[in-house]
């Protein structure tokens, strides 16, 4: 009986997940938190600064991997064929040319800048902005692959921007690696950075990479940084899906987890993409992960002629399923923006002693503002909100924009100020389906996944209404690692293609939301508000 495991890096932790790949039965799950990045050690909210030390990355991979495999039994470990990764994305680290990430190096051990650049680092924000300014002034449009804006969340923005301030990374660097591309790597024993399989996922929708250039524009990339021409042996000129093994466990990693070396672990991807397939994505499905921020996701045949959508995160043959296009999308901040006014609210129990206590409160409120905030009905009149907290990445990336609540009067309380949030969360959500509807990609459903379309009926029914379509919620609570653990069993040689992984061990739908249409009604007024007051706020910052 073969087992695959599924790896899924997230912004706070990692979930492991083991699968029995001829029953889609998941046997083992173990959840790891990163002990660094819980302290925020490295991290500067304020300027927007978010860093991970590649040592809680191993720490937690090593722990939870051995956790989910006990979970499983005995019986489990000897017969585990392959080890899908997928991460967070653009989460990129400056490397050597054994591919070592330069924070590994004692020179380097607490330098923030030597450390994975979390996606939500928005440290880059003038460089994301030159990058747009130079392609402006191109005859070529470079950025047309990643729907006509480049983000401080992405790759080249963060490398720029990490020369600029940090001499001694610029010269110490050999290339930057993405997460998803450093853990099969790492784990597979690799010592020559020029030998890594990189993930078309991560290379097409951040780092400019298509097959119209070559690998990456080079040309373009060397005009706003000379020294990125160092990077011309490993910049991407070959790139793999999923399904591809990266290679096997090496002897080292074998022992630390107990498994066979045998075990073939697949190219990695970045976490949405690969949830996109554990949920079972299809053509005109939008496959949206809710978590934190959103990853949204589409696929298409490859038509005669690329079709271009502007002002996404991309569009990339291969990225989510082989043989079809995959279009990105996605909110900076979802889940992020509750969490944020759960903490504004939650500063007086500061001054609580009784840990105790503190703890019972705190854990309370986000189900009561909830409770309370579902049992106000919209109205046309009702407060708006903009839920750019942490900037926009679609449609049309600006990371300079901040959130507003609107509307505030002496008789607004916490529950109405939450549900406004919350709209404004499905407004966000609604901006991106109709971005690929105006451009001609029709949009039926929506395939909802992750910890918020789980956790909460009250945002579903909302975004349901909000978007007036029908919400199919993942039955799988580890839809990423799933995903994952289809492309460890592709790649382990179980299934001729990630679809017929798909139909032999996806975990189907465990409810579906239709939309009220006296709502749809009333959030349609609303969402125009919505729109209304978004351009006020980009011509105040522009």
């Amino acid at each position: 009986m073969p087992y695959t495991i599924g790896l899924d890096f997230g912004t706070d932790s990692l979930r492991v997940l083991v699968v029995d790949v001829d029953s889609g039965e998941e046997v083992g799950i173990s959840v790891a938190e990163y002990k660094r990045w819980k302290r925020q050690k490295y991290c500067n909210p304020l300027k927007n600064q978010f860093r991970q030390h590649p040592q809680d990355y191993i720490d937690a991979m090593t722990e939870a991997i051995n956790q989910a495999l006990n979970n499983a039994g005995d019986h489990v470990r000897s017969n585990v064929i392959g080890i899908g990764v997928d991460t967070t994305g653009s989460t990129p680290c400056p490397v050597n040319a054994a591919g070592i990430p330069l924070a590994m190096l004692p020179e380097f051990e607490e330098n923030p800048n030597a450390m994975f650049h979390l996606w939500k680092d928005h440290t880059a924000t003038e460089e994301a902005e030159e990058i747009n300014n130079t392609n402006e002034k191109s005859e070529i449009d470079y950025l047309q692959y990643v729907g006509g804006i480049y983000s401080s969340e992405w790759y080249w923005a963060k490398i720029l921007r990490t020369h600029r301030v940090d001499k001694k990374i610029r010269l110490a660097a050999f290339t930057w690696l993405e997460h998803c591309d450093w853990i099969p790597f790492l784990i597979t024993g690799g010592e020559d950075v020029r030998q890594l399989k990189r993930s078309v996922c991560a290379a097409g929708h951040k780092a400019l990479w298509h097959k119209d250039y070559d690998g990456v524009p080079v040309d373009f990339l060397s005009g706003l940084d000379p020294a990125l021409i160092d990077f011309k042996y490993n910049l991407l000129d070959k790139v793999f899906s999923s399904e591809v093994s990266a290679g096997s466990l090496s002897a080292f990693w074998a022992d630390q987890f107990g498994l066979p070396p045998s075990v073939v672990v697949a190219v990695g991807a970045y976490d949405a993409h690969m949830g996109a397939v554990g949920g079972e994505i299809e053509p005109g499905y939008l496959s949206k992960v809710i978590g934190t921020s959103t990853c949204d996701i589409m696929v298409m045949p490859l038509l005669e002629k690329e079709y271009l959508v502007r002002g996404i995160c991309g569009q990339v043959y291969g990225s989510v399923l082989p043989g079809m296009l995959g279009l990105e999308a996605g909110q900076s901040a979802f889940g992020d923006v509750y969490a944020w006014f759960k903490k504004l609210i939650n500063w007086p129990l500061e001054m609580i002693k009784d840990q105790t206590l503190r703890k019972k409160v705190d854990d309370a409120i986000i189900p009561q503002l909830t409770k309370e905030a579902a049992a106000i009905p919209p109205t046309v009149n009702d407060m708006v909100s903009l839920d750019w907290m942490n900037g926009r990445r679609s449609p049309d990336a600006n990371q300079f924009l901040k959130g507003v609540v609107s509307g505030l009067n002496l008789g607004i309380d916490a529950p109405r100020i939450f549900k406004s949030l919350v709209e404004a969360t499905c407004f966000g959500a609604r901006s991106i389906s109709d971005r690929f509807t105006d451009e001609g990609i029709d949009v039926e459903g929506v395939i909802a996944l992750g910890g918020v379309a789980r956790k909460s009926s009250y945002v579903m029914q909302m975004l349901s209404d909000v978007l007036n379509k029908p919400i199919k919620v993942g039955a799988s609570d580890q839809t990423c690692a799933l995903g994952a653990s289809m492309f460890a069993a592709t790649a382990a040689g179980r299934f001729v293609s990630v679809q017929e992984a798909m139909s032999k061990i996806g975990r189907g739908f465990d409810i579906i939301y239709y939309p009220n249409n006296e709502r749809v009604a009333v959030y349609n007024i609303l969402y125009q508000k919505y729109c209304e007051l978004g351009q006020t706020v980009e011509k105040m910052i522009k």
